[in-house]
């Protein structure tokens, strides 16, 4: 039995105004052929499937071709809903859906009714929680006080109630859960929402204790918080934080109801992202950052002044720049003074402009933007005297 753990595939998100339907595209692609060729039985998405709650016409025919390809790959499909689905619209269908091989847990009414995956031996039950916004789910899962752990801990009350009585009635299984959260000891990264102010919105790993394994959802970097409990984090990387990052999934074989082996599978993106930082004049002559010209670029200029057309000259070397910061090395010259600091110790309308000039640009003004403002004062002037 071999399960493909995937989670937060954000279909239909975009990447600092690039539109990411073609990479994301491309991702299912090599996630169609790792089911064909790894011979793989189920395919999870651990929550966020779409980047929004209500995705767009082509996002949306994206995922149905998805489900379609990897259903006739072989591969049956367990998918929740997260933080960023519409959960009922997400869910519509799911009765149908599920007799083509996909089973959308969507609602808290299915928590306990898992996708049993028949294997030699005893078999795999998957159990999917959705995304638990504490204040809406709280009264469905009759929780007093609530909380992303209190919610949490009734969902997962659930499923251990339904093993046990399993257990009990002699058809004993090995549980998957699947969930959408913050689990303690995880490490996020910039591109994610997050589930509670402060850190409030974590939930202690043991909770999740017993299970053969856990699904985690929710983080975008791939990562292991235990043997049986792991993030398979986003399949593309969705901000700048997350350059270093290999992208996929963890493929895990199941003999007898135990995972036997976990093993990342990475799926390289179309275009890789490159975080650099330094002078202009040294990024643009370094030979070491060949690589960056073909790479979605962020760049922090450190020049001691922001160089002029800044933005023009940084994409003569990296055309996709798609962030330009400006960290002066050492920080600004002088102590940092707001606009009106400025305007209240200007001379005249010549340092009222130029003092402006330098505000909104970190950088003085030049002396032919100096003889502009004059030339244009000057005709200001002489348009006053002749009224």
């Amino acid at each position: 039995m071999r399960i493909l753990h995937t989670s937060d595939w954000h279909l239909g998100r975009s990447f600092h105004g690039v539109g990411m339907l073609p990479a994301q595209a491309e991702f299912i692609d090599r996630l169609v052929e790792t089911v064909r060729e790894r011979r793989v039985d189920a395919v999870l998405i651990a929550g966020d499937v779409y980047d929004r709650a209500l995705p767009g016409v082509d996002t949306v025919r994206l995922l149905d071709s998805a489900l379609e390809r990897i259903t006739a790959a072989g591969a049956v499909v367990v998918l929740s809903s997260g933080n960023h689905d519409s959960a009922a619209r997400l869910g519509f269908g799911s009765a149908l859906f599920e007799r083509a091989g996909v089973h959308l847990r969507t609602r808290y009414a299915d928590i306990a009714r898992p996708v049993i995956l028949p294997a030699a031996g005893m078999p795999v039950a998957v159990y999917g929680i959705p995304y638990l916004e504490p204040r809406l789910a709280a009264a469905e899962l009759e929780v007093q006080e609530p909380s992303h752990f209190t919610v949490t801990a009734a969902a997962v009350a659930r499923i251990r109630a339904d093993l046990l009585a399993r257990e009990q009635a002699g058809a004993p299984v090995a549980a998957v859960v699947m969930a959408h959260t913050f689990a303690s000891g995880g490490i996020s990264s910039d591109s994610e929402r997050d589930l509670a102010v402060g850190g409030l919105g974590a939930v202690p790993l043991d909770l999740f204790d017993g299970f053969a394994y856990t699904a985690l959802g929710h983080l975008h970097g791939r990562q292991q918080l235990r043997e049986d409990a792991r993030y398979s984090g986003s399949p593309l990387p969705y901000s700048f934080s997350e350059a270093r990052q290999d992208k996929g999934g963890w493929l895990l074989e199941f003999d007898d109801g135990v995972p036997v082996s976990v093993e990342a599978v990475t799926w390289p993106a179309r275009r890789r992202l490159a975080v650099l930082r330094g002078r202009l004049a040294d990024l643009l002559a370094d030979p070491a950052l060949a690589d960056a010209e073909t790479a979605y670029c962020q760049v922090t200029l450190t020049d001691r002044e922001r160089p002029a057309k800044a933005m023009d000259q940084v994409r003569t070397r990296f055309p996709d720049t798609l962030v330009l910061a400006f960290e002066p090395e050492g920080g600004a010259a002088g102590p940092a003074r707001t606009y009106s600091q400025r305007l209240a110790g200007a001379t005249d309308d010549l340092d009222i402009c130029c003092g402006f000039l330098e505000h909104v640009r970190s950088r003085s003004a030049a002396q032919e933007e100096k003889d502009l403002f004059i030339e244009v004062l000057d005709r200001v002037r002489e348009a006053e005297a002749a009224k």
